[in-house]
């Protein structure tokens, strides 16, 4: 690892998770971990650009499908990939497909940047998680071995107790709130070889629990406003996503493209930040970039 390395640009691919959600700004926008991570490297970077082309809801064949081709097209020094989670999370889930897809995005973004970054997710503890467990550490077992086998770095939230802990998730109780991604930032700051800037797996100060008549409140609230709709969905094949496109993604062109900061001198939120110039139409591969021709198959290593 490079230590106290500069990097000049990142792309993040993946779901809500890398989207944002629930980190919710005034404007109605959302700014997640990776949103916070490219405003801190800005600040070390003059030049730099970034690009989120997550979006919520998606599954590991629409990321591939949709998100992965353009990412690797814009040639970054540095792009995150968190996909699969969505798909333990159904009723049904074929982990061989899994497995397939997500080394097919990694095959093809390993390649097309400096460095590739992959995550084992945080778990909020409880019995939503707890029954889709053994589906998630296989997921992050096969991630271990891509990352392995292709040079890229994996950040490992999901062995963080101060991640699972309550607090650190939205009230919908599948999303980070700000002070997680506050420190996903920071774990990914620190794999990119950053000087540490605060410790993301220190534990939540102690506080109070809750009554049990509010915690009783809690869930019944919860399972009216999200829990109920988020089986609707799975049950129905519905996705939260459906009609999305990542926020630096023009459906029009199906094309991604870059935001800079509008001050270099002082980067400020990406909300701020302004369009760079449009990045080209995917071309077909050359030496460099070690991508295969458009529905070509990926060749394993």
């Amino acid at each position: 690892m490079e230590l106290n390395a500069t990097y000049t640009s990142l792309v993040a691919v993946g779901d809500s998770f890398t989207e944002g959600m629930s980190d919710l700004l005034p404007d109605g926008t959302y700014r997640g971990w990776a949103d916070v991570l490219a405003s801190r490297l800005a600040a070390r970077s003059p030049d730099f650009r970034y690009a989120n082309l997550a979006v919520r809801g998606k599954l590991i064949s629409q990321i591939v499908d949709e998100q992965v081709r353009p990412a690797a097209a814009m040639q970054a020094d540095v792009v995150t990939l968190v996909g699969g989670l969505n798909d333990t999370l159904r009723p049904k889930c074929d982990m061989g497909m899994v497995r397939g897809r997500l080394e097919e995005a990694v095959e093809l973004l390993a390649p097309s940047c400096k460095k590739l970054v992959l995550m084992r997710s945080p778990g909020r503890n409880g019995p939503v998680f707890d029954r889709f467990r053994p589906r998630m550490e296989a997921l992050f077992a096969l991630i271990d071995d891509l990352a392995d086998r292709h040079g890229a770095s994996v950040v490992d939230l999901y062995s963080a107790p101060s991640l699972s802990d309550p607090r650190m998730w939205d009230f919908d109780r599948l999303h980070l709130a700000a002070e997680g991604h506050r420190r996903v930032a920071e774990a990914v700051w620190q794999t990119l070889g950053l000087p540490p800037e605060l410790d993301w797996q220190a534990a939540v100060p102690a506080s109070m629990p809750p009554r049990w008549a509010n915690r009783r409140a809690d869930d019944i609230r919860f399972a009216r406003r999200h829990l109920g709709p988020w089986i609707g969905r799975r049950l129905t094949g519905r996705s939260s996503g459906d009609g999305r496109s990542g926020a630096q993604f023009d459906a029009g062109t199906a094309s991604a493209f870059w935001i800079t900061p509008t001050d270099p001198a002082a980067p400020g939120p990406v909300t701020g930040w302004r369009r760079a110039q449009d990045l080209p139409q995917p071309g077909p591969p050359t030496g460099s970039t070690g991508l295969p021709a458009e529905g070509s198959a990926p060749t394993s290593t």
